[in-house]
C-alpha cells in the first residue's frame, strides 16, 4: 500500500542584504509523519535547500532549532556526500572539453577547498554570529585547516586533465604565507595564482571576485569552471563557461 503525504514549507525572505533578518512558517504535517523523524528534522531539511537555492539569504545565523540537524547533516556523511556529487560534476565537465593552455578552473578557498567545519563544529555550527577577529585568531592564523576531501579528489584529478588551477579568496593579503602554507598542508600542493584581497578594496564579495575574474580574462585564461561554497563567489560577471555551487549551510556572505 503507498501512502501519499503531503506537506507545506513556506519560508519568508525579509531582507536581501547581509545579516538581514527571515521569517518562516512552521510546517505543517499530519499526526503520525514520517516514523522516527522529528518536525524540526523535516523542517530544517526544507530550509537548508532554500538556502542552497539562494531562496534564503541574507541571514547572520541559521534557526536555532536547526542547529542539531545541521550538525547531523554535516557530521553523517551527507555533506560529504553531496560535496561529491558537485566535485564529480566539475570533472566530469572538464572532461567533456578539449583542455587548452590557458583553461583554468578557480576555486574558493574557505568552504570550498579548505574545510571551516572544524572551527563552525565549535562556535553552533551556525547559530552565532560571525566574528572575523575570532575566525582568524581561532582558525585561519593556525594554518592547519583541512582539506574538503572530495575537492582534493576533484583538484588531483583535474590537473591529470591538464587545468591549470587558481585560488580566488576574501582572506586579506596579510594572510597569503599561512594560506599557501596550509594549501600544502592539506595537499594542494601547486596552483597557476593564489589571488587575496587588498586590505583597501571596499568591494564585497561578488564585485570583488567579479573583477578579479575579469582580469584573468583579461590576461588570456579560458575559465571553463568556477567552483565556491557560497553564490556570491559565482554570480556577477565573467563566470565563466560553467559555475558549480558546493554545499553550505552554516553562513552566508554577501
Amino acid at each position: 500500500m503507498k501512502f501519499a503525504v503531503f506537506f507545506l514549507a513556506t519560508f519568508l525572505v525579509a531582507s536581501q542584504c547581509h545579516g538581514g533578518s527571515f521569517r518562516s512558517f512552521p510546517l505543517e504535517m499530519p499526526t503520525g509523519y514520517g516514523d522516527g523523524v522529528s518536525h524540526d528534522d523535516v523542517r530544517c531539511a526544507s530550509w537548508r535547500l532554500a538556502v542552497e537555492a539562494q531562496n534564503i539569504f541574507g541571514f547572520e545565523t541559521i534557526p536555532e532549532q536547526c542547529v542539531d540537524s545541521t550538525a547531523a547533516y554535516i557530521e553523517g556523511g551527507q555533506y560529504q556526500s553531496d560535496s561529491k556529487t558537485v566535485n564529480q560534476q566539475v570533472f566530469f565537465y572538464a572532461s567533456d572539453l578539449k583542455i587548452q593552455d590557458n583553461d583554468v578552473v578557480i576555486f574558493n578557498v574557505d568552504g570550498t577547498v579548505l574545510s571551516n567545519i572544524p572551527y563552525y563544529s565549535q562556535h553552533g555550527y551556525g547559530s552565532e554570529k560571525f566574528n572575523s577577529t575570532r575566525y582568524d585568531e581561532e582558525f585561519v592564523n593556525k594554518g592547519d585547516a583541512p582539506a574538503l576531501p572530495e575537492t582534493l579528489k576533484n583538484y588531483n584529478k583535474l590537473l591529470g586533465l591538464g587545468v591549470k588551477i587558481i585560488f580566488l579568496t576574501g582572506r586579506l593579503t596579510d594572510k597569503k604565507a599561512v594560506t599557501e602554507a596550509n594549501l600544502r598542508k592539506a595537499g594542494f600542493h601547486t596552483w597557476e595564482k593564489l589571488i587575496l584581497k587588498e586590505p583597501s578594496n571596499g568591494q564585497n564579495t561578488l564585485e570583488y571576485k567579479s573583477t578579479e575574474r575579469g582580469k584573468l580574462v583579461q590576461q588570456g585564461y579560458r575559465i571553463i569552471a568556477n567552483v565556491a561554497d557560497q553564490w556570491s563567489s559565482l554570480k556577477g560577471g565573467n563566470q565563466g563557461l560553467r559555475s558549480f555551487k558546493l554545499p553550505n549551510p552554516l553562513y552566508f556572505i554577501e
